[in-house]
């Protein structure tokens, strides 16, 4: 499949995290590979986004990579222990990005499950199995994404979306997880999910 270039990215959040649905997250471990079908999605609209990072212009070393060029990851944590993976949208210097916030696995099941249970897949529960990325942190567990892979070029060889399957499914547009802290930003509809795939994170 082809991995998806920088213009696709050059657009704003919204229209991304709608066209992320169905595409296909890589990531190369070594020798070996991961990849999983992306199913929910959240745009961030920067700076007159209340509940982005860099609302009203903020920036710092932080938020930095937002303001870059487009198909860059900007990878945070929260809690403490949860790393959320974003890529970043938009022109330089027009701080947007979309949240990926569950994945459905195509590939590697086994090194997913080793990273998230420390077992083969084969002896996952019915649970573990959906609970392997149906969420940010869980996906970033599976994947191995952290800090060290903040600011990774995602037109690059190691990190990646590629075109997922020409496959229909139905959209869902609702409120964004979490974001009660920005007062009628939380209600905005910017995030995306497919309708029915058990591996959303919150129906």
């Amino acid at each position: 499949m082809k991995i998806l270039k920088r213009d696709f990215y050059n657009r704003d959040s919204l229209t991304v995290a709608k066209e992320l649905l169905g595409k296909v997250l890589v990531h190369h471990i070594g020798e070996q590979r991961i990849a999983a079908r992306i199913v929910e999605a959240e745009a961030y609209m920067g700076i007159e986004d209340k509940a982005a990072h860099s609302y009203g212009g903020k920036r710092t070393p932080r938020v930095e990579v937002m303001y870059g060029g487009p198909g860059f990851s900007y990878v945070f944590i929260i809690y403490g222990m949860y790393y959320c993976f974003n890529i970043v949208t938009r022109e330089e210097g027009n701080p947007q990005a979309v949240l990926i916030r569950a994945v459905e696995p195509i590939e590697g099941f086994d090194l997913m499950s080793q990273n998230r249970f420390k077992k083969p897949y084969d002896q996952l529960t019915v649970s573990q199995i959906k609970g392997l990325t149906n969420g940010p942190g869980k996906l970033c567990n599976a994947f191995l994404i952290d800090k060290n892979l903040n600011g990774e070029d995602l037109c690059g060889s190691r990190l990646y979306v590629e075109e997922g399957a020409d496959e229909k499914f139905s959209m869902v547009s609702t409120a964004r997880v979490g974001v009660d802290y920005a007062g009628e930003a939380k209600d905005y509809p910017w995030r995306f999910y497919i309708k029915d795939n058990k591996y959303v994170s919150v129906k």
